[in-house]
């Protein structure tokens, strides 16, 4: 049944699939994580197109703030201490000088006069810093929201885990205070007491928490014998980390919550709303079958919803989370032992 303008009627229209993230209205629940997809403005139309519920462009790491800063200082004293002109505001021209942030700020722009969806930029580093005015930047370029990306390894046998907590939380503290945008931190799952260390970033300011960081593992090359870094793209079985903590934290702390790495198919999806993300953000499955890839998710989370009677995405969001459920132990180490004892039992026979 349709009204006269070709739409459906409430009566038969399909479950409504908005989430909230973050204070922002999404369309859909699925979120594209940054990757080189999320860098290119014909691949973001795509990705609209398809349905995608908010965009999370490519990080703009620390490294390359502090390399351009450096940069600039090299190219504006060039010349500087022979030019007599100097003294009176000289400075040379920089055509040939090309700012990684000043692309990134007209990458905003173009994206959010583009696309439909909301656009999250993604500041990733681990120290203070010029993140504040950074952070600015980026808000006051358009971005809906800012992803602070903490890729950080604890590899200094003489900093204590509580140092690099509060140095941690001071950077969001002042990411968060800087703009007038929500921010979200991604994290690893490698920080010890996480459920305690969440309710703090949430104090500190953060909105959101996306889970998990997945770091590229080094490797070593028996032929070079150099070290380098090995990409390898995720898979569903990865999903099982962030669904457990997604299920722990839902209801426990005061923020927006992503559930990020092994997001492959609807199905994924799924597990991770059950379990208490507000969105399951995907890049592996993107990168591999490209921005269509998300209709394909968008279309299963509907039909399985349609299948069973769901009107929401909010009404199943958390209805499989540790407090919603009958066992909450199978969450955490009772289900370790389970699974052993299940296992054994059917090796055994």
């Amino acid at each position: 049944m349709t009204e006269g303008n070709g739409h459906r009627s409430p009566a038969t229209a399909g479950p409504d699939l908005s989430a909230d993230y973050l204070g922002l209205r999404l369309r859909s629940p699925v979120v594209a994580s940054c990757s080189p997809l999320t860098g290119d403005l014909a691949s973001l139309r795509a990705l609209d197109l398809a349905g995608v519920g908010a965009v999370v462009l490519p990080s703009l790491f620390e490294e390359q703030l502090e390399h351009e800063a450096e940069e600039l200082d090299r190219y504006l004293g060039l010349g500087s201490d022979v030019n007599p002109e100097a003294t009176f505001g000289y400075a040379p021209v920089l055509d040939d000088y090309n700012q990684g942030s000043v692309q990134y700020l007209k990458l905003i722009r173009d994206a959010k006069a583009t696309l439909e969806a909301p656009v999250i930029s993604s500041l990733n580093g681990s120290t203070r810093g010029g993140w504040t005015e950074y952070a600015r930047m980026l808000a006051d370029a358009g971005s809906d929201a800012i992803e602070l990306n903490l890729y950080q390894v604890a590899a200094d046998p003489n900093r204590t885990g509580r140092s690099i907590e509060d140095e941690t939380l001071a950077l969001v503290a002042s990411v968060s205070g800087a703009c007038d945008v929500p921010v979200a931190v991604k994290l690893s799952p490698y920080w010890s007491g996480l459920a305690h260390f969440a309710g703090r970033l949430v104090d500190a300011g953060a909105a959101g928490l996306v889970l998990f960081n997945r770091f590229y593992q080094p490797d070593i090359d028996l032929e070079t014998l150099s070290v380098g870094p090995r990409l390898v793209l995720s898979t569903s079985d990865e999903l099982r980390l962030p669904l457990r903590w997604m299920a722990i934290l839902h209801g426990r702390v005061a923020a927006s919550l992503a559930a990020t790495s092994g997001v492959h198919d609807s199905a994924d999806v799924l597990k991770v709303l059950l379990a208490g993300a507000n969105v399951a953000m995907t890049t592996s499955a993107l990168l591999r079958h490209g921005p269509e890839h998300v209709r394909v998710l968008v279309d299963g989370v509907r039909d399985w919803m349609v299948e069973r009677e769901y009107t929401s995405v909010e009404q199943l969001t958390g209805s499989v989370s540790q407090i919603n459920v009958g066992d909450p132990a199978a969450f955490e180490r009772a289900n370790y032992i389970d699974t052993l004892t299940r296992y054994a039992s059917t090796f055994l026979h």
